[in-house]
């Protein structure tokens, strides 16, 4: 039994640094590092460059600027954009990290699994917020954004004190992209649609 909770702690931080990297990289990072540093986790000794005070500085910018950008209809799809080159890949890395010292076929598995997870999750999160942007008023992006950073924090913590809890959620969430992922894409269609015929219109009109 006391194996089983091992293996199972291990997956669902592996599985849960891939999905909260998909959300918000920087604030996963902090997230880990921190946990680290104080003593309250030990993190697995290929994580422990977490813990690095360059790094935690470097995270904790990158946080700021996010926080800022994400809550800015419009500039977050952008950075959504530019984090598409950096999420996925850090997501793939940081659960091979997660796994341990073991052979290397699992670290390649699960970072296979950690970089799809996070791609997934970041399509969700990006897709999402394309739709979103279409409201008028930007409350529902500082909401959204915030309740995004709040789910990172919340999640890890919760993977690392009850990864079968953690687990079972995370089943939930992926059923729950793969309903509404075609749903964010036929809703992204429709607007780049309305927004070309709009642009055609525009060019038609007599100058």
């Amino acid at each position: 039994m006391e194996q089983l909770d091992h293996i199972t702690s291990i997956i669902a931080l592996t599985m849960g640094v891939a999905w909260a990297s998909g959300i918000n990289l920087y604030a996963a990072i902090l997230v880990l590092g921190l946990l680290g540093t104080t003593g309250h986790m030990t993190l697995p000794p290929d994580l422990e460059i977490l813990m690095d005070p360059l790094v935690l500085l470097v995270a904790g910018a990158m946080y700021m600027v996010e926080f800022v950008t994400d809550k800015i209809p419009g500039v977050d799809t952008g950075w959504d954009s530019l984090q598409t080159f950096i999420r996925i890949p850090a997501g793939a890395l940081l659960a091979a990290g997660a796994v341990g010292d073991v052979s290397p076929a699992l670290t390649l598995a699960a970072a296979l699994g950690g970089g799809g997870l996070a791609a997934a999750t970041h399509a969700t999160k990006a897709g999402g917020r394309v739709i979103i942007n279409t409201s008028p008023e930007p409350v529902s992006n500082w909401v959204t954004s915030l309740a995004e950073d709040v789910s990172v924090v919340g999640g890890l913590l919760l993977a690392l004190n009850y990864p079968w809890v953690f687990l079972a959620l995370l089943i939930v969430f992926i059923v729950f992209m793969i309903w509404l992922l075609p749903r964010i894409w036929s809703g992204i269609k429709k607007i780049f649609g309305f927004l070309g015929r709009l642009f055609r219109d525009d060019r038609s009109l007599p100058q």
